[in-house]
């Protein structure tokens, strides 16, 4: 594997502390050993990869899931748990002036559909994923901000069909929503959940379903042999006429080739409170189940969630390592006890890091690798994978098995990727991009 960061990042460093992980175990699975055979075989147990087993599996195909580590180690087993409208970061203007405003909501409705499909597949195998929040709330960290929230209200009613909900600044400590903010916008669309416990049932579902997942096994080589592919492991090998490559963040430069310098990974911290009391809620003022998160560009974003735990996340640093990795910590500690001085006290034991993967045009991929027969690829979610993931997944089920996707399937998702800038070194571009948000964010 060619990666752009250290091998610490890949590693067990940055997980550990993940509150996830003690809150379900996943089934125990073993690694690829000897020749196997797959219709399909995908690269990556995460959202992306297990969505596109499941969906698959259900169709009849004969599907092989190959991991690197165990399933959901990447960032499905480590995000915030919002289940949100997202994936991509351009906005309505720039959509517009790249695929025309027929081609703008099209790419809404495949938002909105991304996360009808989560709720779906949870009531439909009866996942027990901690469920909760009506919806989205987005909070003016600056007055200027609401003025821009109540412009966006508009097209969220354009786009989505639905009616948001603006809150003034006053009304904050009445909606259990109290801190250092000057409006808020809620988009009743989207749910809090617990990641780890929806991979699990993703997990069990595709293996009902017939998938065989097998973890442990890194992938080494991917190459053609007459008319199939060969993903090759330490163990074994799969002969396969369709590949799925679902690694987003964690990706390699050389699965396949084609994807060197196309994606940028990029860190996001999450700590995890012990459970607050009654009084401590009420001194804090902010009682609301709701999902939320502030108009920062390097953003901060926080749930209350039913286990009275209080889960806060913010973009991470842009070096790996022990020593970043402790910087990053601290620093997020800090900006929650800015953000909630009520909470200074209490004492966080859960405290980890993950990568986002992010694409120069600031959309998600899901589509062929180009000049490459029977290689899929589904990639690029700007934090937004919980949703965007499992979405891509079932699209690139269809697509493998020839088949024109049954869900809306938009033109800004099928354009390639593009490469950044400077190949391998392309992170260097990342602390000019954080220096100029940070500017603007004041």
């Amino acid at each position: 594997m060619r990666r752009i960061f250290s091998e610490y990042a890949y590693g067990a460093g940055p997980r550990s502390g993940c509150w996830w992980d003690e809150t379900c175990d996943l089934p125990k699975g073993a690694a690829l050993q000897g020749a196997h055979r797959a219709d399909v075989a995908i690269v990556g147990a995460g959202f992306t990869g297990l969505s596109a087993a499941l969906h698959l599996a259900q169709a009849g195909a004969r599907v092989a899931v190959v991991e690197a580590q165990a399933p959901g180690w990447g960032a499905s087993g480590r995000n915030g748990g919002f289940c949100c409208l997202g994936g991509g970061m351009l906005s309505d203007d720039a959509l517009d002036r790249r695929v025309g405003r027929a081609g703008r909501l099209e790419y809404r409705q495949a938002e909105q559909a991304a996360v009808t499909l989560v709720g779906d597949l949870i009531d439909t195998h009866r996942i027990e994923a901690d469920r909760h929040s009506n919806g989205e709330t987005t909070l003016a960290h600056r007055p200027s901000d609401m003025d821009d929230l109540e412009r966006h209200a508009a097209t969220v009613t354009e786009n989505y069909g639905i009616t948001p909900t603006l809150i003034a600044a006053r009304d904050l400590r009445d909606q259990g929503m109290a801190g250092p903010f000057h409006g808020a916008l809620t988009v009743p669309v989207g749910f809090g959940l617990n990641p780890r416990k929806y991979l699990s049932g993703l997990l069990s579902a595709a293996t009902a379903a017939g998938a065989q997942i097998h973890q442990h096994s890194p992938v080494r080589g991917l190459v053609r042999v007459g008319r199939h592919h060969a993903v090759q492991t330490d163990g074994g090998t799969v002969a396969a006429d369709q590949v799925v490559i679902a690694t987003n963040g964690y990706s390699s430069e050389d699965l396949p080739d084609w994807l060197a310098g196309r994606y940028m990974p990029g860190q996001s911290n999450v700590m995890v409170t012990r459970p607050l009391s009654e009084a401590e809620v009420s001194a804090s003022g902010w009682s609301s189940a709701q999902m939320a998160y502030d108009t920062r560009h390097l953003l901060h974003y926080f749930r209350l969630m039913p286990d009275r735990r209080f889960l806060f996340g913010m973009r991470g640093g842009l070096m790996t390592g022990p020593s970043a990795e402790r910087r990053a910590r601290a620093r997020i500690r800090r900006d929650f006890d800015a953000m909630f001085p009520a909470w200074a006290h209490v004492d966080v034991h859960h405290n980890w890091s993950g990568m986002v993967c992010l694409a120069r045009d600031r959309l998600p991929f899901v589509g062929a690798v180009p000049d490459a027969p029977g290689l899929w690829a589904g990639l690029c979610y700007h934090g937004n994978g919980v949703a965007m993931g499992t979405y891509s997944g079932a699209i690139l089920a269809d697509l493998a098995q020839g088949k024109t996707p049954m869900r809306p399937y938009p033109a800004a998702m099928q354009r390639p990727l593009t490469r950044f800038p400077l190949g391998r070194a392309r992170r260097a571009i990342m602390p000019l991009v954080y220096a100029g948000l940070t500017l603007a964010d004041r």
